[in-house]
């Protein structure tokens, strides 16, 4: 039997009937500060593209990629189940949110550096290779 999800002791349908106040309460206080001091208005504007998504995807049964450059946005409950294109400064990653994201950020999903990877030297990378025989 898979374990069921909880958050601070509530499950999933608990936190999504919690108001955003109430579940600011429940998280660590970097996020609960950020959560007090009022949302910026692009992340206002984000809400009501989640809320137009959900009402979408509860109609039609489509689901919306909702494309996004606010990484600071807090994942809250109501988010839960749909899917982010998170800019990561060149392009859009897909996320989809999970119930244990709650309380994190939109942007530690999206990773803005990826790891360098050198290729080998070949013919012509350096001066010296232009002396080395072919075979």
């Amino acid at each position: 039997m898979p374990k069921k999800f909880t958050f601070r002791g509530y499950t999933l349908e608990e936190l999504q009937k919690l108001s955003l106040d109430d579940f600011a309460k429940l998280l660590p206080s970097r996020q609960r500060r950020s959560l007090f001091r009022g949302l910026q208005t692009r992340q206002k504007k984000l809400l009501e593209r989640i809320r137009k998504a959900k009402e979408e995807k509860e109609k039609t049964g489509k689901e919306t990629i909702i494309r996004t450059h606010c990484r600071d946005m807090i994942i809250i409950p109501e988010m839960v189940g749909l899917k982010f294109g998170v800019h990561n400064g060149k392009e859009f990653v897909i996320v989809e949110i999970k119930p244990e994201m709650i309380g994190h950020r939109l942007g530690e999903f999206s990773l803005t550096r990826k790891k360098v990877v050198h290729g080998t030297p070949g013919i012509g990378a350096t001066r010296s290779s232009m002396y080395v025989p072919l075979k």
